[in-house]
């Protein structure tokens, strides 16, 4: 896949990280090693999860980030000094990357992407890693709670002409990896290598004569896939009627119709009376779609009614992640020049945790997610982890099966490994599968575990005190 970023990807940042990064380079630290984490603090939508994604467009873009001598120009111009230009024009990221694979379950709290390298590059690249992740993880884990929601039925993405500008390629992508089965969204589709799906909108049928005519035409230019929207004008009364008329003349040529669209109105009532009239008139194949705003309390909603809806369509909620439009992820230094660093903060719960780390995730002997464990990247297994906040709050894991989540994909600014969306997807949807069901619950999920090692704790306090004393 070309890059998001062709051109001018190193110009992808907020104006301060690039003061910063002139600072290090006047000052010496430029090539000094460092060390980053990714987190976040809270899970979106009140949920109990997040479904990570974002991570093979971030890493495309990083193996091509440079600056071009249109980039060194309009630096310049802003009043950036020569060693720093200078310095802008050799750049190509170097680092390495460790993180969780796509599609993978996190929780608040735990690094799940670790970037090593210079200070230079690991500070430049703060935006853009958290501009990607932070989006499509968000729209990953809201396509997550829709498919949830839709038990089992298709769910096609319709989001992009409600997304926030190009916005809409990333959604699409991340809402394949939350488990959606296509998107209408082509040019997604072309570059990810997506299911494309699709029908038509109501100027088609207010392009004809009457109703009748419209799907007439349709059906005979889309014989394979007929699908006709019937709310234009009165959907019982016209709609409905008129497809099952279509739809047996279809009959008469060995064609098949396969469905129908609702878009607006009671969709319970009108999927209800439109599933009877389908059946009376024996056309029990076809399908029932149901769109228009549609999230997963309203999805849930009409499966709850008995609603005969076979497939959703689902838009604007999903790509701008209503009702929780940004996930809060952080980008914070843990370790800088050979020593474990962190910030402290007046609010205990944005006291950051140093060192190098890795997160160990605990299954439970019933093939369950148990807890996750934030240990030092030299720690072997522990036997009990402290909640990062309130560390009178313990929970042992010594009877748990330990894997370890965070791998190295990145090295030497170069992709060592990655999944196809189709694979992140599959990922996505066995990892979902070993989380509880409470925790996946859509009111008052049940907190997931997550801990640090007694190591971390210990290391995290001293340098508090340490730091408060100076």
């Amino acid at each position: 896949m070309t890059s998001l970023i062709p051109k001018h990807s190193g110009l992808y940042t907020d104006l301060y990280e690039l003061t910063m990064v002139q600072g290090y380079v006047l000052t010496g630290k430029a090539d000094s090693p460092a060390c980053f984490d990714y987190f976040f603090r809270e899970n979106p939508f009140k949920g109990g999860y997040v479904l990570f994604a974002g991570l093979n467009d971030l890493m495309e873009v990083l193996e091509n980030m440079s600056f071009d001598e249109e980039d060194i120009a309009y630096l310049k111009t802003l009043g950036f000094k020569e060693p720093f230009l200078e310095y802008c024009k050799k750049f190509k990221f170097k680092g390495k990357l460790f993180s969780v694979r796509e599609g993978e379950v996190i929780f608040p709290l735990e690094p799940v992407m670790r970037v090593e390298g210079t200070l230079f590059e690991t500070q430049l690249i703060e935006t853009l890693l958290l501009n990607f992740i932070n989006y499509e993880s968000l729209i990953a884990t809201k396509a997550s709670r829709m498919v949830q929601a839709a038990l089992s039925r298709r769910v096609v993405d319709f989001g992009l002409r409600r997304a926030q500008g190009l916005a809409g390629i990333q959604a699409s992508r991340a809402a394949i990896i939350g488990g959606l089965d296509a998107t209408s969204n082509v040019f997604a589709a072309f570059t990810y290598n997506l299911p494309p799906s699709g029908t038509q909108a109501h100027s088609w049928i207010q392009s004809f004569p009457d109703e009748l005519t419209a799907f007439r035409k349709y059906a005979e230019i889309y014989p394979d896939n007929c699908i006709l929207l019937v709310d234009t004008y009165n959907t019982l009364k016209s709609g409905v009627p008129n497809a099952i008329t279509v739809a047996k003349e279809m009959e008469k040529k060995g064609q098949k119709m396969v469905g129908i669209r609702l878009d607006s109105g009671d969709l319970a009532y009108l999927s209800k009376h439109a599933r009877a009239m389908l059946d009376e008139a024996q056309l029990h194949n076809v399908k029932i779609v149901a769109s228009n705003q549609l999230d997963e309390a309203i999805i849930k909603s009409l499966l709850d009614q008995k609603a005969p809806i076979n497939a959703f369509g689902v838009g604007t909620n999903l790509v701008t992640g209503q009702d929780s439009p940004a996930l809060d992820g952080v980008y914070k230094l843990s370790f800088f020049d050979g020593q474990p660093r962190l910030k402290i903060s007046e609010n205990v719960g944005k006291t950051s945790l140093p060192g190098v780390k890795k997160i160990i995730r605990y299954t439970d002997p019933e093939g369950l997610f148990y807890a996750d464990g934030i240990l030092l990247e030299d720690e072997k297994s522990v036997e009990t982890i402290y909640h990062p906040i309130f560390p009178e709050q313990k929970s042992r894991v010594a009877h748990c099966f330990p894997e370890n989540i965070l791998f190295k994909v990145m090295e030497n600014g170069k992709i060592l490994s990655k999944l196809s969306v189709q694979e992140a997807a599959s990922y996505a949807k066995e990892r979902l599968a070993k989380l509880s069901p409470e925790r996946k619950r859509f009111e008052n999920p049940h907190t997931y575990k997550v801990g640090t090692s007694q190591k971390l704790l210990e290391l995290k306090n001293q340098l508090v005190n340490q730091y408060q004393k100076s």
